[in-house]
């Protein structure tokens, strides 16, 4: 019988290479990984030599990392009210996708943006319509977006999984789209994940607001903050609010065991090899139905 393969990593390092990425997931123990495929604090998009790519699908095949995840530029808005601000936006996040797209990416995920002071509703169908943009472009690679959920920080959306349904329902029959949920988010968002039943009632309100087979990965991170802060602050897996049971929980949970999980906890690869040594051991635990 073939053994079972857990899809766990975390965020590594591109630094000197997207190639090294791969090999720092591969030191960590990780059998996925997400990373920057360019800078994410400037607008400039990277521009991958072909050496660069031949390298990528060596180091590719050579670690057998799977349903790798890229993390778009923190500088994009998809829904910004200033114009100048949503074309940047816009034409970064299409250049985001072409990357993806060169590497052979399966994911690319990206916050939903913020709606700063202007009307949540009007920030959602510019979300809307700047994904609708990149249709012709998704298309002509093997890239899945993925809204990842936020902590409801500021004016961002997509902390609750109601705006997340609305931006996926619109879009989905266009785009190939996707959520990610992120833990810390989700739970400074005011969603109780830290039982077996929390997630079970998490679980049926997503499936109602968005749809479970949206559900394609989590960002796996403790919290600094407490449920509902409203406050995105990452904690070692076990030594914040959430706790050990949340992650018991997805690890073996029939409808979330299989999906990749990438953690982004603020360790780094010293802690983040004992976290996916601690989070495989919690996959041995008592199946949950």
């Amino acid at each position: 019988m073939e053994q079972e393969k857990l899809l766990i990593g975390a965020h590594t390092s591109a630094a000197g290479g997207v190639f090294n990425a791969l090999l720092e997931g591969q030191k960590i123990g990780a059998t996925t990984i997400q990373l920057f495929t360019s800078n994410q604090k400037q607008w400039k998009g990277k521009e991958y030599t072909q050496k660069e790519l031949d390298l990528w699908a060596q180091t590719l095949e050579e670690t057998g990392i799977e349903k790798i995840m890229s993390h778009d530029s923190y500088l994009i808005n998809l829904g910004a009210p200033n114009p100048e601000v949503l074309e940047k936006s816009r034409r970064a996040f299409q250049e985001e996708i072409k990357r993806c797209h060169l590497l052979g990416i399966t994911y690319m995920n990206f916050h939903p943006g913020a709606a700063l002071k202007e009307d949540r509703q009007q920030c959602l169908d510019r979300i809307v319509e700047s994904l609708l943009e990149c249709e012709d472009l998704v298309s002509k690679g093997p890239t899945m977006l993925i809204l990842e959920s936020t902590a409801g920080q500021g004016s961002t959306v997509g902390y609750l999984f109601e705006e997340l349904g609305y931006i996926v329902d619109k879009v989905k029959d266009r785009l190939p789209v996707g959520v990610c949920i992120d833990t810390c988010h989700s739970f400074a968002a005011g969603y109780d994940i830290r039982t077996e039943e929390g997630w079970e009632k998490t679980l049926k309100e997503f499936d109602e607001q968005v749809g479970i087979e949206f559900l394609k990965a989590f960002h796996l991170n403790d919290s600094k903050k407490g449920l509902g802060s409203r406050v995105d602050r990452h904690e070692q897996i076990g030594e914040g609010e959430i706790g050990l049971e949340c992650f018991r929980v997805l690890m073996n949970h029939p409808k979330t065991r299989h999906l990749p999980k990438y953690l982004e906890t603020p360790g780094g690869p010293a802690r983040w090899v004992d976290e996916i040594a601690l989070l495989l051991e919690l996959a041995k635990g008592k199946s949950c139905v």
